[in-house]
C-alpha cells in the first residue's frame, strides 16, 4: 500500500510517501480503507520531534485520525462508513488496523469527510463546551475561531443561546468566523482587540501567549478560562494562584475519561448529521503531499480543518 512515511524528525520535507506492507488484522479487529486522513497542528510538532501526546521513534508512519470503509473484520461491520482514531500513528495511509471497538459508524447523511473533520476537533469542542458548562445568555469568547475547533465552537456556544465573540487573525479568518454566525468578529492582530471584547464569562483559548494571556484578563469573576491550544507556540503563562485571587476557574488538560470522550464523539457526530453544526474543511491535499499540508498549519495559512485525500 501507499504511506507516508517519517524516518527521522525535522520539517515537512521529512514526510516522504512510499511504499508500506499491507497490515493484517487479527483477531477481533478490522481493516479499514482509508478515504481520507485527519491532519493537526499537534501531528506537527510529533513531526518535529517536540513533547506531545504521542511518541514514537522513525521509521513511523504518522496520523491518528482517519476515515473510510470497513474491508474486513466482524461481519456487521464489513462494507460500513467508519471514522476512527489510533495509537497516535498509521494514518497516513491506505489501510489501516484497529481493534473493532473503536470505530465510530458515521450516520447517515453526514458525508465522510465532514465524519473525519468531526473526529478529533468535533469530540474537542464538545466535551470543551460540556465541561465549561456553556448557557444561554453567557459572553464566550473563542480564540482561532477560524480554526478546526474554534469553527465549532463558535456553532456549539452560539446553539448554546450565548453570545458569541470569535478572535481570528486577519481580515480573512475574521470573514470565516462572521459566516459561522458569531455576534462580534475581532482580529487579534490588532493591538486594540481585547478592548473591543470587553468582559467575558467564558474564555476558549486555542492560541496560548500574549493572546492567551490578554483573553484572561477579560473573564470576569465566577468565570471560566479553558487552555486547550497553543497556535502561537507556548501555552498561556497564568499561574493558579493567579486564577483563584480573581475568582476564575482556570482549566487544563484533560477534558474527562475515555467513555466521556467517545460520547461527546458520537453526540457531535449525530448534531451534524441532523445540520445542527458544520465542520469546516478549508483545504484538502493528496496523501502524497502530506509535507504541504503540514507546511500549510505551521505557517498558518489554513482556515477550518486540513484532510489528506488517500
Amino acid at each position: 500500500m501507499r504511506a507516508v512515511w517519517l524516518r527521522e524528525f525535522g520539517g515537512p520535507e521529512v514526510l516522504v510517501a512510499g511504499d508500506a506492507p499491507d497490515p493484517v488484522p487479527g483477531p477481533g479487529q478490522v481493516l479499514v480503507g482509508v478515504t481520507f486522513a485527519n491532519t493537526t497542528f499537534v501531528e506537527t510538532q510529533f513531526r518535529a520531534g517536540l513533547p506531545g501526546p504521542f511518541r514514537a521513534e522513525p521509521p513511523v508512519i504518522p496520523g491518528n485520525g482517519v476515515g473510510g470503509v470497513v474491508l474486513s473484520g466482524p461481519d456487521e461491520l464489513v462494507g460500513a462508513r467508519v471514522v476512527t482514531s489510533l495509537n497516535g500513528s498509521g494514518g497516513y495511509a491506505e489501510r489501516v488496523v484497529v481493534d473493532a471497538a473503536a470505530p465510530f459508524r458515521v450516520p447517515d447523511g453526514l458525508a465522510l469527510d465532514d465524519a473525519v473533520a468531526l473526529l478529533a476537533d468535533g469530540r474537542t469542542a464538545t466535551a470543551l463546551i460540556r465541561a465549561a458548562g456553556v448557557s444561554a445568555g453567557e459572553r464566550v469568547l473563542v480564540e482561532a475561531a477560524a480554526g478546526g475547533v474554534g469553527s465549532l465552537l463558535v456553532q456549539l456556544a452560539r446553539n448554546a443561546g450565548a453570545t458569541v465573540i470569535a478572535a481570528a487573525g486577519g481580515s480573512r479568518k475574521t470573514a470565516v468566523a462572521r459566516d459561522l454566525g458569531a455576534d462580534l468578529v475581532v482580529d487579534y492582530t490588532q493591538p486594540d482587540w481585547a478592548a473591543r471584547v470587553g468582559p467575558v464569562d467564558v474564555v476558549f483559548d486555542g492560541v496560548g501567549g500574549a493572546i492567551g494571556a490578554a483573553a484572561f484578563g477579560l473573564v470576569q469573576r465566577g468565570g471560566r478560562h479553558f487552555s486547550y491550544g497553543l497556535a502561537s507556540g507556548a501555552w498561556t503563562e497564568v499561574s493558579e494562584e493567579e486564577a483563584a485571587a480573581r475568582g476564575v476557574v482556570l482549566h487544563r488538560g484533560p477534558l474527562g475519561s475515555p467513555a466521556d470522550l467517545r460520547a461527546a464523539t458520537e453526540w457531535v457526530l449525530a448534531e451534524a448529521a441532523a445540520g445542527r453544526v458544520k465542520p469546516l474543511v478549508g483545504q484538502r491535499f493528496p496523501l502524497d503531499r502530506a509535507a504541504d499540508a503540514h507546511r500549510a498549519i505551521e505557517n498558518r495559512a489554513t482556515i477550518g480543518k486540513t484532510l489528506l485525500e488517500v
